[in-house]
């Protein structure tokens, strides 16, 4: 398990006036292969990112045992939830990228007979990528692969809190790119600052609301674009018609891995009252046979907190709720010391409780009993919008009503999670949970500026120069009857 005062003293630290020369430097050194990049081929392009997935590879073991060292994490959640997606992105931007970036010839309007136009996606310029830790890998590369593909350049930042990964992510990139055309900086809060304070083109950030707002404040300096993908309280509905069994089981695992610190996690389930009891049971039976006998604690199928900072504000969310009056009916053990807050059920959780206001990020899940479907909508309503919303039912006609009459990034129908998986799907937020999307072509969007191109061929705007005679009037009231 990993050594909590080690990865403190591992951590990389505050800024420097070397480090600000540096990145000063680098960002200027980028402006140049910025305009260089704009003219570079699909191959060129291609030809980088199957470097990165030769280096993915090549240092699989490395990017295991970091991620057990930061998070305590399971190699196979390492490999499912970073390895593998980055992997099926590198693949499929190799089977499309040509198409994704083709000019796309759109058809005149009424208006502009005579004209021939396209949209052609043109690189956004100078990019920078700030990344967090919960998924050091997948959130920091996943984001550069659209911006490499667009033929940007790229400033990366990893998050301190996982120092082992941003090492390896370090090397790797180092190994892959010129620093004039991707670079990535370690460093606490004030390296983050340090790069917000410069004139990108593009901001990409992963994280809370609260830092988004100071990223999208930074942007707004410079005008630059964003793609902000942030979090919030995932909800799950449970109807009576659903097959329990499935969703218990799909829930805990989506739930639960790395140890709930997953943005698209479900945060509280709706539960309908005539299953309730059931649901609840299952998940009990769900948990005692994943970690029975070796306890949570001690399973190497259960990861750990980031830091002791954020497991005691899991310790402290479980003990607001405990004493507005929830239930444990399974866990609520914990060593902040150890960074280990076990898989927790929580029952009778008040609204007001804090648990139920702010975005858990770790694993504790309550469960909150309803009758009418109605009663669920209006709360996930009365919330801000999440990232993700989950649904169990046989009844696709509830499924559609949800789906109709709730905002969210994503909604899943009987499963959870995958849609991150999915890269013929855009995956953002929207309001509080996030700006812009990406993932496949959206990540193309994301980092691409399309640009209008009008060629006239005939120049038929010319009868309506000045002098505005009454030729000239008598031609736009022919072309307003004809539109009307």
């Amino acid at each position: 398990m990993p050594d909590p005062e080690r990865a403190a003293a591992e951590r990389p630290g505050a800024l420097t006036p070397a480090l600000a020369a540096d990145i000063r430097r680098v960002f200027d050194a980028q402006r140049a292969s910025a305009l260089r990049l704009r003219r570079s081929t699909v191959k060129e392009r291609l030809g980088k990112l199957q470097r990165l997935r030769e280096s993915l590879l090549a240092h699989r073991e490395d990017i295991l045992q970091a991620a057990a060292r930061d998070l305590g994490r399971p190699a196979a959640e390492t490999d499912l939830a970073e390895l593998v997606p980055l992997l099926a992105d590198l693949a499929e931007h190799r089977r499309r990228l040509k198409a994704w970036l083709a000019p796309r010839r759109v058809r005149p309007t009424a208006l502009l007979l005579g004209t021939r136009a396209e949209v052609r996606r043109e690189p956004r310029g100078r990019c920078l990528i700030i990344a967090p830790w919960n998924y050091p890998l997948v959130l920091t590369l996943g984001p550069l692969i659209p911006a490499v593909a667009c033929g940007n350049t790229a400033i990366l930042k990893t998050s301190e809190l996982a120092p082992q990964c941003s090492k390896v992510i370090a090397a790797m990139v180092r190994r892959v790119f010129d620093e004039s055309e991707v670079a990535l900086f370690e460093g606490d809060a004030s390296v983050a600052e340090a790069l917000l304070a410069l004139p990108f083109d593009h901001m990409f950030f992963t994280g809370s609301p609260a830092i988004g707002k100071v990223v999208m404040a930074a942007a707004a300096k410079h005008l630059a674009s964003v793609t902000l993908e942030l979090g919030g309280k995932s909800p799950v509905i449970i109807d009576e018609s659903a097959d329990l069994a499935l969703a218990v089981k799909t829930l805990a695992w989506t739930k639960f891995l790395n140890a709930g610190q997953t943005c698209i996690a479900p945060d509280h389930l709706y539960v309908h009252a005539a299953v309730y009891e059931q649901v609840l049971e299952l998940f009990k039976q769900r948990l005692r046979a994943w970690y029975a006998g070796q306890e949570a604690l001690e399973s190497r199928d259960f990861g750990r907190i980031v830091n002791e900072q954020h497991a005691l504000r899991l310790i402290s969310l479980l003990q607001d709720a405990i004493a507005r009056g929830a239930e444990v009916p399974y866990g609520g053990e914990s060593d902040a010391g150890r960074r280990f807050v076990a898989p927790t059920l929580l029952t009778h959780v008040p609204p007001q409780a804090r648990l139920m206001e702010e975005e858990i990020f770790g694993p504790l899940l309550p469960l909150i009993p309803y009758r009418s479907l109605e009663e669920v909508i209006e709360r996930i309503n009365g919330a801000p919008k999440p990232l993700a919303m989950y649904i169990w039912t046989r009844n696709r006609r509830t499924a559609r009503c949800v789906i109709e009459r709730t905002s969210a990034g994503g909604t899943c129908v009987n499963h959870a999670a995958v849609q991150f998986l999915h890269h013929n799907l855009p995956f953002g937020g929207v309001n509080h949970s996030g700006i812009g999307s990406y993932h496949g072509e959206w990540g193309i969007r994301a980092f691409s500026h399309e640009r209008a191109v009008l060629e006239t061929r005939v120049m038929l705007a010319r009868i309506f120069f000045p002098p505005y005679g009454a030729r000239v009037r008598r031609l736009s009231g022919l072309l307003r009857r004809w539109l009307s």
